[in-house]
C-alpha cells in the first residue's frame, strides 16, 4: 500500500471539503465534551480555525489561543473575523511554544493521526493543560472507513486502484485512542463515537468537494488516464447514497476522546 504525505497547504479546497464536516462534528463534539465556560483554550492542530469559532461562539471561553503547522491555514484563519477574536499561531503539535499548565481546556479537532509522534504530542497537551484541566480531541474513523472520504475510496478499491493510506489510520479506533491517552499519563478517560450525516445538492458538488487539490487521492485521480477517471467517476456515481430530490447524503464518523489531567 501507497503512503503518501497529507499536506493541508491549500485552505480554499480544504474549507471546501472538510469545513462543512468539521462543523457539523465540532458542535456536537463540543455538546459531548461539556467544557466549562470561562475557560482558557488552546485548539492544537486548529486548521482554518472552524473548531477555534465553535469554542468562541458556544463555549464562552476567557481566551481562545490556536496552533497549526501549516502557515496558509494560519493565514486563513488570520483572514477571517475569527482572526480577530482568537490568538492564531504557527506551532508544531509536538513541541507547543506555552509555558507548562497555561490553558483549562485542550483540544484538537481532526489532527491527533496526522501527527508523527502522537503520544508526544499528547504529553505536550498534558503539560500545557493544568492539573485536572481538559484535553480532548476527535478524529475521523479512518480504520473502519467511515470518513468523509470513504465513498471515493470505495469507488477507487472497486476500480482496483493502489488507494493511500491515512497517516494514523491504526490510531483512529476508541480503543486506540483510549490506549494513547493512557500511555500519555491521562486520567479519567472517556470516548464516545460521534455520526453526521451531510448532504450535497448534486453529484457535481459532491465530487469537487471530495477532491480538494491538497489531497494524495486527487493526486492520483489526476494522473489516471481518462478512461479510468471516467469509469471511477460511473462507479462513485452508482454507489454513492442519493436522494428522491438527486441530492446527494450519506454519513461520516468520528471518535471522540475526552480526559482529565492527575493531580
Amino acid at each position: 500500500m501507497v503512503e503518501l504525505s497529507h499536506r493541508f497547504d491549500d485552505s480554499a479546497a480544504y474549507e471546501r471539503f472538510m469545513g462543512r464536516w468539521s462543523r457539523a462534528v465540532g458542535a456536537l463534539f463540543l455538546y459531548w465534551v461539556e467544557p466549562p465556560a470561562g475557560a482558557r483554550w488552546l485548539d492544537v492542530g486548529c486548521g482554518t480555525g472552524i473548531l477555534t469559532e465553535l469554542v468562541l461562539d458556544t463555549c464562552a471561553p476567557a481566551a481562545v489561543y490556536a496552533v497549526d503547522p501549516a502557515e496558509a491555514q494560519i493565514d486563513h484563519a488570520c483572514r477571517q473575523p475569527v482572526g480577530q477574536r482568537a490568538n492564531f499561531g504557527i506551532a508544531d503539535a509536538q513541541a507547543l511554544p506555552f509555558p507548562d499548565s497555561t490553558f483549562d481546556v485542550v483540544a484538537s479537532a481532526l489532527a491527533i493521526n496526522f501527527i508523527p509522534d502522537r503520544l508526544r504530542a499528547l504529553c505536550e497537551m498534558r503539560r500545557v493543560a493544568r492539573v485536572r484541566g481538559l484535553v480532548a480531541g476527535y478524529v475521523w474513523d479512518f480504520a473502519a472507513e467511515l470518513s468523509p472520504s470513504w465513498p471515493l475510496r470505495s469507488g477507487m478499491r472497486q476500480i482496483g486502484a493502489d488507494i493511500p493510506d491515512v497517516p494514523g489510520t491504526n490510531d483512529t479506533t476508541l480503543g486506540a485512542l483510549n490506549s494513547l491517552f493512557e500511555r500519555a499519563g491521562f486520567a479519567s478517560i472517556a470516548t464516545s463515537p460521534i455520526d453526521v450525516t451531510l448532504s450535497f445538492p448534486d453529484f457535481d458538488d459532491f465530487w469537487q468537494a471530495q477532491t480538494p487539490s491538497y489531497s494524495p487521492t486527487t493526486k492520483m485521480i489526476t494522473a489516471m488516464t481518462k478512461s479510468d477517471r471516467v469509469r471511477l467517476i460511473e462507479v462513485v456515481r452508482a454507489a454513492v447514497p442519493r436522494c428522491p430530490d438527486g441530492r446527494i447524503e450519506y454519513p461520516a464518523r468520528a471518535n471522540a476522546i475526552k480526559a482529565c489531567v492527575p493531580d
